[in-house]
Parts: structure tokens; sequence; C-alpha cells
């Protein structure tokens, strides 16, 4: 039972797709994506069965030289993945206002990482790509975040179930891209690829946090 449920989204994952391949035109689906690292294996898995579009809006990651680079490098592995793979993934990028949405978290700054703060950067960003979703007339909307280690999947999918009640027309789609060896998978792709791995989350409280390791692991 207890195994059960730590694969309970991916389950859910499973059983629409099982439901989409029945269809006789792709569904469209737009998915929140922060950087190539995590986009990476999600895209080669959901092009089988969706037109997919990319969000990138990220407005967390400090400083913006960080947000054009990770922006940068997932538009190269994209033009890359097109042309190998015959497909035709569009990415939306929105404006960049670091300095406006910092304000939000800086209330719970001293949370840790993966604690109340980052629940709430979440939210935001999910909330934000949910409703261009349902503005643009996307069948789905997911966020590639599940397959992050260091993220909980049953928070992300918490928060897409309960803004579908606030985006009806827009199907949320329930992942967790890290089972079934997705990690493995992102590995081999990023290595590939020759991805650029950033080696803190994004915000500003986050990279913070790694100047910090990076002086202790120099002075141990």
């Amino acid at each position: 039972m207890r195994e059960q449920s730590k694969k309970y989204y991916y389950d859910l994952q499973v059983s629409e797709i099982e439901k989409i391949k029945g269809l006789e035109k792709k569904p469209s689906l737009l998915m929140h994506t922060c950087c190539a690292v995590c986009a990476c294996y999600p895209i080669q898995y959901l092009t089988q069965y969706f037109d997919l579009t990319l969000f990138y809006n990220n407005d967390n990651i400090y400083p913006e030289s960080e947000y054009d680079k990770r922006f940068s490098e997932l538009e190269r592995y994209i033009s890359l993945f097109n042309e190998e793979y015959g497909q035709n993934v569009k990415i939306v990028k929105t404006p960049y206002r670091g300095t406006e949405y910092v304000k939000n978290l800086v209330p719970l700054k001293d949370e840790p990482e993966g604690g109340k703060r980052c629940h709430l950067c979440y939210r935001l960003r999910i909330e934000e790509g949910y409703k261009y979703a349902e503005e643009n007339g996307f069948d789905y909307y997911t966020t590639v975040m599940t397959i992050s280690r260091q993220k909980d999947s049953r928070v992300m999918n918490e928060i897409g179930a309960d803004l579908q009640k606030s985006y009806p027309n827009t199907r949320y789609f329930h992942s967790d891209f890290k089972k079934n060896g997705g990690l493995e998978k992102a590995a081999e792709i990023i290595k590939k690829y020759n991805i650029y791995s950033q080696n803190y989350c994004g915000c500003i409280f986050s990279y913070e946090d790694m100047l910090n390791r990076v002086k202790n692991d120099y002075r141990s």
C-alpha cells in the first residue's frame, strides 16, 4: 500500500496516456518548463502523445543573466530535438520580472529549501501558466517540475488539481516524470547533448545557499 501511494501520480499519468492513445488527433498540452535539464526527458516522452508547447515563466531565477542562460539552453535543446525527431515543439517566454516577483517570497525568506517559500513559488508559476493555457485553448496543462529529485511530486500535483477548479476548460495532466527510469533517461539525454546543469534551484535565496555551500566546501 505504501509503495502504491508513491506511484499514485505516475499511475494517473499512465492512465491518462492510455486514454489519449485512442484519440484520432493529438491533444494540445502546455507545459511549464524551468530548464532544459528538467525538460529534456519529459519532452521526449510527451511529444509521443501531445502537440507540445513549453511555457517559460521563471521570474524566480536570479540573476537575470541566469534566467537568460537557462532559456538559451532550453532553446538550443529544442532546436536540436525538433530537427532530430521531426517535431515542432514551441516555446512561449514571458518577460523577466525578477525584482517584482521576489517580493512575494521575501516574507518566507528564512524557510528551508523545499518549504513554504518554495511551495508558494511553485504555485505562482504554475498558476501563471495555467491561466495562459486556459486563455489560449490548450486541452491540457502540466509542469515539468515533477521530475526533480528535490521537489515533491505530490505538492506539484495537488497545486495543479486545485487550480483546475479555476481553469475548468484545460485539464491538468498529473505526472511523476521521475518514475519508471525518468531520471536515468534524463541523465542520458543531458550527457548526449551536453546540457548545461545549474547548481541551484533558481531564486536569490537558493543562490545564496549555494554560495555558502561552495564556501564551506572550500574551507573543508
